[in-house]
Parts: structure tokens; sequence; C-alpha cells
């Protein structure tokens, strides 16, 4: 069960990779480290994390990906319990998002983040404009740009994004409440060509975020993970 009391989904292995995820018990003498979790070692580690972080703690963990955080924000509205959000969580977490900010509802279903939440800096808002005050008023402020396919908004293909950025995404149908759309400092819009008129908001902060690395993130080192 989750600290919000619904249950979490189950880790999710490679549909034909191995039957289970992971790591057995540690053969031989345990290692050294405060990183180490006596129980995974003892017990295995089935978790869905890559291999560098196998047997470690979930705070571990959580204090070395702050090392290397990237410098764009990732924000929904919650207000009618969508279950996309889980699934951005869950992509935040591998892009390595700064911030994920829950707008509106407090609430969400996390079966969708499949634990990742547990890696992921949450930060809840009541309104929009909370959000937007606390983004404005960091040490490096970040701008705030909804995902919006209504005219005058930006063509995300052809803008420049910045690098200290804030996507903030509607529910799923409506979108950007009037609330949001008042506070955001820009929208952009993500092209299409088939009959839709929307994409699915998960798979649009998706393609956000990927826009972000494409742009900033160093490809350089053995930091991305490819599998």
């Amino acid at each position: 069960m989750s600290d919000e009391g619904e249950p979490r989904a189950p880790y999710d292995p490679m549909p034909h990779g191995q039957p289970e995820v992971g790591l057995g018990p540690w053969e031989g003498p345990w290692p050294e480290g405060d990183q180490y979790d006596a129980e995974l070692l003892r017990h295995g580690d089935r978790r869905n994390v890559v291999d560098r972080y196998r047997y470690w703690t979930v705070e571990a963990i959580r204090a070395d990906l702050d090392t290397r955080r990237h410098h764009f924000h990732v924000a929904i509205e919650n207000w009618q319990h969508d279950f996309n959000i889980g699934t951005i969580v869950r992509t935040a977490n591998a892009f390595l998002a700064a911030e994920v900010h829950i707008v509106g509802n407090r609430r969400w279903n996390r079966r969708g983040a499949m634990v990742t939440d547990r890696y992921q800096h949450l930060r809840h808002h009541e309104t929009p404009a909370g959000l937007a005050a606390y983004l404005h008023g960091l040490a490096e402020p970040v701008r705030l740009l909804g995902i919006d396919n209504l005219p005058g908004s930006d063509h995300l293909e052809t803008m420049v994004l910045p690098r200290h950025v804030c996507f903030l995404f509607g529910q799923e149908g409506p979108g950007l409440s009037e609330a949001a759309r008042a506070v955001c400092d820009g929208t952009f819009s993500i092209a299409q060509f088939g009959s839709t008129r929307s994409i699915n908001a998960s798979a649009a902060a998706a393609v956000a975020m990927h826009a972000w690395v494409r742009e900033y993130a160093d490809l350089s080192g053995d930091t991305a993970w490819r599998g």
C-alpha cells in the first residue's frame, strides 16, 4: 500500500526478459558502504532500478540522483484524479526532473508511477498561482510553460526551450484550466497530423521532457542509461 492508502502497481519485468527482474541475495562477503540496504543484501533486490542502484537504500538512491538532476520541472493539474499523473511521474523520474508538482487535489493515483515517486521530489500546490509564485521565487527563477494546442501557442518543434523551465499539463480532456493559463509565462503545442484533436497527456509530457533532454542533457558520459 502507498502512503496515500492506495495499492501500488507491481514491479514491471520486461515482457520478453527474465521472469523476475533484479538480483537474488548477495553472494560472498557483503560490500561496505552506507548506501547498502541489509535487507536487500540478505533477501535480494527485485526492484525496477538500474544496476548501479542494486541493493542501495531508497534514501541513498535519491541522494545520488540529487547530485545530477536536470533543470526542468513538471507540473500536473489534478482536479479529476487523473490516471495519467502516475505515468507522468514515472517519466519525470526517467528523465530526472528537478521536481514534480501536483496542483489541486493532494491525493492522486500512484499505480502508474510504478514506485518511482519514492525517488522523485514531489511538491503540492493548492492553485496554479501558488505554483507560479513558487517557481518565480526560486534562486534561479523557473519559467512556467503550459501545453495548450489553442491558437497562439508556440511550436515545440521550432521554439528554444528555456534551460530553467516547468512544463505544466492539464487534465486529460479539458486541458489546462483557465486559472493555469492565466499564470503561465507562455504555452506551446506539439505538432499532430492525424484526426484526433489531442494526444494523451502522459505522452505529451514525455515528448516535452525528451525535447528538453535533447537540447540540454549531457549525453557524453555514462550517466545516461540506455539498457
